[in-house]
């Protein structure tokens, strides 16, 4: 239940409606229920649908007197909201793989699904309070070795005879992420959960096993250094045949012995934390029942965003669409719908809050396009990259720990930090991750962005520095209370520090702040002094159809008004000074 702040009336109270979110392992969406939920959004919600960070969908606006059409109309469009939140398993990760030759993502999306079935509460209340207990998606549609290996009690990690079997009567501490790719996708930010889970393949190219890890997590809370943002840790390989029961084991000793007295302290993390991981490792192996085997390599993590066109592998293409903070409305919102029903597309939704339209046949590729530009889904490569790599959480005003803004401010903060970057002297090509959230839980994972933003009062944010490219390595905060109208104030230092130091044009503005570490970003910050700004610089009047031509290059090559007239005026110089006195001797 979700309170709208900017829709109370005066002596009326809170105006409550309900959010719901759905369960998308892996982001996978039907044609059929992305169609139900367009029209969801039309009929019952605010209007607007939104992308999450989990791939899925959150849908606002929702009243109570609706929730069970709403709910109802989901499963029986073979949707599904069961896990979607609480203190169970939420939805399962994995790469929004477009491909269809590749073993190893076919089978992360195939895991993804799997686990969500393994780990989803088992007692059937769900269905009972929607569907007047009718089991719409039945059990045989489930993995029989799902069932099986759910079933299974060889080392006490079920409750014998319980509804719920894995989970209890108490469920567990706090909520459980997992999220699974392959070696070197690091599109999900698959560091941050919970559980991370890497399928490994063998020389044969079939999956033989996985890698595991355990431990991470983005919540904290201000002022309280107990909590803090973590990644995982290694823990070890299982054989494929094993993958279901050492989750169970590790959801068991959370369930078993996390905090449960202090709801800030109950998250996974905290409990590898305090142990260590080899004790958290030997309790695991306890309830699995044998020794895990030793971690195996793994490449660099590379962020890959499925952005554009490609090839599926199967003959039929994929595009991936930018969505602004994931917010689906308006025309966009008509357009995409109108695209996905005429071809039957499916859809796969990305941990970034954008989507991925996929059964593509060739010969559609230049409508589709077109259709999607006419209503500003302009390709990316056509989008500031600074936009394309930045996400916020919803925020004001539904959030009921949101203290500021987070997606509507996020655009115009954008757009400065452009301005800066175009001040500086640097490429309109440049950009790095921005990440921003109204209040320090975490759901935009700000702590793995080269620039974030926490909401720490209104209009005010704690920023974050130092995250990487490829979202491996946690940022740190760098200052508290930085109130919006000191954005420039703050950051202009760094960016002409960043320019003038980095090591490389390939050297990014977070690996530059790691490597350079924050005491010298704050001398630099202290002692920089700003060159004059555009009110006091000197002024020229141009006639119209000059400005116009000015305007029109600008416009072609990416540029401000200001560098074009600069540029103009200087080759302009240049000649009359040099080559216009040669032409007359």
């Amino acid at each position: 239940m979700q309170d709208d702040r900017e829709a109370r009336g005066f002596g009326r109270g809170k105006a409550y409606q309900f959010m719901l979110r759905t369960r998308q392992p892996g982001g996978f969406v039907t044609n059929k229920l992305y169609l139900t939920m367009d029209d969801l959004a039309t009929d019952f919600g605010s209007g607007t649908l939104r992308l999450t960070t989990r791939q899925t969908y959150q849908l606002h606006g929702v009243l109570k007197d609706d929730l069970k059409s709403v709910f109802s109309t989901i499963i029986k469009s073979m949707g599904s909201t069961l896990g979607a939140c609480g203190d169970v398993n939420r939805n399962v990760l994995a790469p929004p793989h477009p491909y269809k030759n590749r073993v190893d993502y076919q089978h992360a999306q195939v895991l993804a699904n799997n686990i969500a079935d393994l780990l989803a509460p088992q007692s059937g209340a769900y269905y009972d309070v929607w569907l007047d207990g009718e089991k719409f998606m039945t059990a045989e549609k489930e993995d029989p070795k799902v069932t099986e290996d759910r079933n299974f009690n060889g080392f006490g990690t079920n409750f014998e005879g319980s509804p719920e079997p894995i989970y209890g009567a108490q469920f567990l501490p706090r909520k459980f992420k997992v999220a699974i790719t392959v070696p070197g996708d690091n599109s999900i930010d698959v560091l941050t959960n919970d559980v991370a889970i890497v399928v490994m393949t063998g020389d044969d190219g079939e999956v033989c096993g996985y890698n595991i890890l355990a431990g991470g997590g983005m919540g904290r809370t201000h002022n309280n250094q107990s909590t803090f943002p973590t990644l995982t840790e290694p823990l070890g390989y299982v054989e494929k045949d094993d993958i279901y029961h050492v989750l169970k084991a590790i959801v068991a000793t959370q369930r078993d012995y996390g905090r449960r007295d202090d709801r800030r302290q109950s998250r996974l993390k905290y409990l590898v934390h305090s142990w260590g991981v080899d004790k958290f490792r030997h309790v695991v192996e306890q309830y699995f029942g044998k020794k895990m085997m030793p971690f195996k390599p793994l490449p660099k993590w590379e962020h890959k965003n499925y952005f554009g066109w490609g090839e599926q592998g199967d003959g039929k293409l994929f595009y991936g669409v930018f969505v602004m903070n994931g917010r689906l409305k308006g025309e966009g919102k008509k357009m995409l719908r109108h695209v996905i029903e005429k071809y039957e597309l499916s859809v796969m939704l990305t941990a970034e809050q954008n989507l991925i339209l996929c059964e593509i046949d060739p010969a559609w590729k230049e409508e589709i396009q077109q259709q999607l530009e006419s209503v500003g889904y302009v390709d990316y490569s056509k989008a500031d990259l600074l936009d394309v790599k930045s996400m916020a959480c919803p925020a004001l005003p539904l959030c009921g720990l949101a203290v500021t803004e987070a997606e509507r401010g996020l655009p115009a903060v954008n757009k400065r930090v452009r301005a800066l970057l175009t001040k500086v002297g640097l490429s309109q090509q440049e950009s790095f991750v921005i990440r921003m959230t109204g209040c320090p839980n975490g759901c935009a994972r700000p702590y793995m962005a080269e620039l974030g933003f926490v909401g720490d009062g209104p209009n005010s944010y704690q920023i974050w520095l130092g995250g990487s490219p490829s979202h491996s390595r946690l940022a740190e905060p760098f200052m508290d209370k930085m109130k919006l109208d000191k954005l420039e104030e703050t950051l202009e230092p760094l960016l002409y520090f960043f320019k003038s130091r980095r090591s490389s044009e390939d050297e990014s503005f977070g690996d530059f702040c790691a490597r350079i570490g924050f005491d010298a970003l704050r001398v630099y910050q202290k002692a920089y002094v700003a060159p004059p700004s555009i009110s006091q610089l000197p002024r020229v009047g141009v006639e119209m159809d000059a400005f116009e031509q000015l305007k029109a290059v600008a416009e072609a090559q990416n540029k401000t008004l200001s560098q074009v007239a600069t540029e103009a005026i200087n080759a302009y110089a240049a000649f009359a000074l040099t080559d216009g006195k040669e032409g007359k001797k």
